[in-house]
């Protein structure tokens, strides 16, 4: 184990709230495509939809107005039904297990977190697990858009049946922000992963931490002001890294 894994396990070893900030990059790991890199889902040229900018057909005036086409593209690219966690998901699972890490804040929307046993995650994005009714808000199972055989979901009163996913234009739920800062707030340790920090509001969360030990793992570097005494960036892939630092954990 290099000397920074040994610097990221006493900090793990020495906290007992644990707060994990993540992004895109934790879960193209499992095969998940993030937004903006060069492989991304907004440069996955696509036919059907070169004239629409890639913000547009996850926004809310695209649901509204040209539903067809909004549901088209969700269908075509937002499914995840079948995409399993990866190293890093299982990692902080088990720090979650040992009563170590509080709670994890995603900006993920595909709940491999979940799937890999964390209980206590806020999705700020929302979550493609569940979906709703625009009208009368009855709750649907996470695949029914993905199983219907209606260009345009509806519910038995006629409304549409959209995801839980928060769309461009849209705010952010209320709760998980809350939830968010508040942990952010509490944290001794706070691990930001797989995230560029260049998305906001969510970005802007990271500035409520007055913790002890600031950990960044990303693979790119970024540029965020760090104590070298006590804080720490690692530039490699963060379920190598994770795996690493918890490998015998329980």
């Amino acid at each position: 184990m290099n000397e920074k894994y040994e610097k990221l396990k006493r900090f793990i070893d020495e906290s007992d709230n644990i707060v994990f900030f993540g992004g895109a990059g934790v879960s193209t790991e499992s095969g998940v495509p993030d937004f903006r890199s060069k492989d991304g889902l907004y440069n996955q040229h696509d036919v059907r939809f070169e004239k629409y900018r890639p913000e547009y057909l996850l926004s809310h005036s695209c649901l509204v107005n040209e539903p067809e086409v909004f549901f088209e593209f969700y269908r075509q690219k937002m499914d995840t039904r079948n995409i399993k966690p990866n190293a890093a998901h299982y990692a902080l699972a088990r720090l979650e297990k040992q009563g170590k890490l509080k709670a994890i804040v995603t900006q993920n929307i595909d709940g491999l977190h979940q799937k890999a046993g964390s209980v206590n995650v806020y999705e700020i994005h929302g979550t493609t697990a569940k979906n709703y009714c625009m009208r009368c808000r009855k709750a649907y199972p996470g695949d029914h858009i993905f199983k219907s055989r209606e260009r345009i979901p509806r519910c038995d009163c006629g409304g549409i049946i959209r995801c839980d996913v928060t769309l461009y234009e849209e705010q952010l739920p209320e709760e998980a922000v809350e939830k968010s800062i508040r942990a952010i707030r509490n944290a001794d340790l706070l691990i930001i992963g797989g995230t560029s920090l260049t998305v906001y509001p969510a970005a802007s969360y990271v500035s409520y931490f007055r913790g002890s030990h600031l950990v960044i793992i990303n693979k790119e570097h970024l540029y965020y002001k760090l104590d070298p005494d006590n804080d720490l960036e690692i530039n490699a892939p963060i379920g190598e890294v994770l795996a690493e630092v918890t490998a015998g954990d329980n």
